[in-house]
C-alpha cells in the first residue's frame, strides 16, 4: 500500500473528549516514506455524523482517523480519539490540520475551493481534490459540465438578472425550481418560482442561480458508487428514496420495480460520472426518473451519503468502510447486499427527547432491526439517527423500519 507523504513540521493538538473532559496532546507530523511504516493517517474535515460514522470502518481497517470539528460536542466529536477544533473556512485551522494528516476528506463539501486548491499547492493529498469537489459545490458547475459531458439533467438556465429569471419562466412555461447555487441542502436553498415576484429577494442577494424545469418525476433514486485515485471503481445497486419536508426520510435497497436496464443506465451513468470528474471516494448521484422510465441528474455528493446508509447493514462493504478505502488507496470492498430487501428509515426530531428510552423500546419490540444514533440534541425535523431493517418481504421490512424509527423519536408504537 502506497502512504502519502504528510507534510513536515507543523504541530497541531488532538483533542480525547471523554465524558465532557478534555485531555490534549501535540503531535507533530511527519513524513513516511517507508512501505507500512504505519497506518495513513486519514483527515476528515466536518465533525458531522457522516465522520462519526466513519470511525469503526477506520478501527477496522487500522487506519488513524482524524477529525476537524467545530465544537467538542458535534457527532464525531464526542466519539474520535483525535479532535483538532476549528472551522472548515478558517485556512489557518483547515491548514494546520491538513499538514498534521496523510489525506483529507470530508465530512461535508463546504471547504471553499480556494482552501484546498492551496492545500494542494503545498503537496496536501486531498480526496476528493478541489477540481472534483466543485461539482458538489457549486450547482451551476455541476449543470454546466455534466451538460457538456452529455450525461442526462433537466432543462436549467443561469440567472443572475430579472431579466435571466423572465426568459426562463417563459421558456419554462411559466413553472420552475430556482436553487442556490452553493450552500443549499436538505431543502434549504431551493423554492418553486412562477412569477417574478416569487425570487425578488434571492435575486436582490446580487448571487448567480440555478433555474430548472419543474421535472415531472415520479419518484427520487440514488446511483453509489466508489472510485480509486488509480481508475478502480464499484458501484451499488441503485436504491429509492423518500423525502419528507425537504430531508430525506427512507431509503428502499434496491430501489422496488425498477426495470433492469434503468437500473443498470443508472449504475453506469453514476460510473462515468465519477471518471468524467475524476473522483476520488464515494460519489452519490441523486436522479429523477421520469414516467416514461428516462432519468436525470438531479444533485452529487462526494463522500459518504444519506441515501447509502442502508448500507451498513445491508451490505458486503458500507459506504463509509468504501470510502476510506478509496481515499486511503486500498483495493475496494465488495458491494452485495447482504438481504433481499434493507430499508432504512431516519429517526428524525420529534416529540421525545430522551432518545434512550425510545430505542430501548424499539429493541425490545424488534430485536432484528438495527439502529445507529448520532448522539445528537433533539431538534423537530433534525436527522438524530437512522434505523434499518432487512427481509425477504418488501413491504413488512419497510413496516418494521418504520415503526422503529417512530417508537424511537416518539414513543407510540404505532406505525409512523
Amino acid at each position: 500500500m502506497h502512504v502519502p507523504p504528510s507534510v513536515p513540521g507543523t504541530q497541531v493538538r488532538a483533542a480525547h473528549y471523554t465524558s465532557g473532559v478534555s485531555t490534549q496532546h501535540a503531535r507533530k507530523s511527519s513524513s513516511s516514506h517507508v512501505e507500512g511504516a504505519r497506518s495513513p493517517r486519514i483527515g476528515v474535515i466536518g465533525g458531522g455524523q457522516l465522520a462519526r460514522m466513519m470511525i469503526p470502518a477506520a478501527i477496522e481497517l487500522d487506519l488513524d482517523l482524524h477529525v476537524l470539528a467545530t465544537a467538542p460536542d458535534e457527532s464525531a466529536a464526542r466519539v474520535s480519539p483525535h479532535v483538532m477544533l476549528g472551522r472548515h473556512d478558517d485556512p489557518e485551522a483547515v491548514t494546520a490540520f491538513a499538514r498534521s494528516v496523510d489525506v483529507v476528506t470530508f465530512d461535508h463539501e463546504h471547504v471553499p475551493t480556494g482552501l484546498l486548491h492551496a492545500l494542494e499547492h503545498e503537496g496536501v493529498v486531498v480526496r476528493p481534490g478541489p477540481n472534483a469537489l466543485v461539482y458538489a459545490q457549486d450547482k451551476l458547475a455541476m449543470r454546466a459540465r455534466l451538460s457538456e459531458l452529455g450525461h442526462p439533467c433537466p432543462r436549467w438556465w443561469r440567472v443572475e438578472t430579472e431579466a435571466d429569471l423572465e426568459t426562463a419562466l417563459r421558456e419554462s412555461g411559466g413553472d420552475l425550481i430556482l436553487k442556490t447555487a452553493r450552500g443549499g441542502y436538505d431543502g434549504h436553498g431551493v423554492m418553486r418560482v412562477e412569477t417574478l415576484e416569487d425570487a425578488r429577494e434571492w435575486l436582490e442577494r446580487g448571487q448567480p442561480l440555478l433555474a430548472e424545469e419543474r421535472v415531472p418525476f415520479v419518484r427520487e433514486l440514488s446511483a453509489q458508487v466508489a472510485r480509486r485515485p488509480g481508475g478502480e471503481i464499484a458501484t451499488y445497486p441503485v436504491t429509492e428514496s423518500e423525502q419528507k419536508d425537504g430531508v430525506c426520510f427512507r431509503v428502499s435497497a434496491p430501489a422496488p420495480n425498477l426495470a433492469p436496464e434503468v437500473a443498470e443506465q443508472a449504475r453506469a451513468l453514476a460510473a462515468n460520472i465519477a471518471s468524467d470528474l475524476e473522483v476520488v471516494g464515494m460519489l452519490a448521484v441523486e436522479l429523477f426518473e421520469y414516467p416514461d422510465g428516462r432519468i436525470a441528474v438531479n444533485e452529487l455528493a462526494m463522500r459518504p451519503h444519506n441515501t447509502g446508509h442502508w448500507s451498513m447493514d445491508g451490505c458486503v462493504t458500507s459506504q463509509f468502510e468504501q470510502h476510506l478505502r478509496a481515499v486511503a488507496d486500498l483495493p475496494l470492498g465488495d458491494t452485495t447486499p447482504t438481504a433481499a430487501w434493507t430499508v432504512m428509515v431516519n429517526t428524525l426530531g420529534s416529540t421525545r427527547e430522551n432518545l434512550a428510552e425510545g430505542a430501548r423500546e424499539a429493541l425490545a419490540n424488534d430485536p432484528g432491526i438495527k439502529l445507529h444514533l448520532y448522539g445528537k440534541s433533539v431538534r423537530a425535523g433534525r436527522k438524530l439517527g437512522h434505523v434499518t431493517a432487512l427481509g425477504t418481504d418488501l413491504e413488512e421490512t419497510e413496516r418494521r423500519a418504520r415503526a422503529a424509527a417512530h417508537t424511537i423519536v416518539t414513543g407510540d408504537e404505532s406505525k409512523e
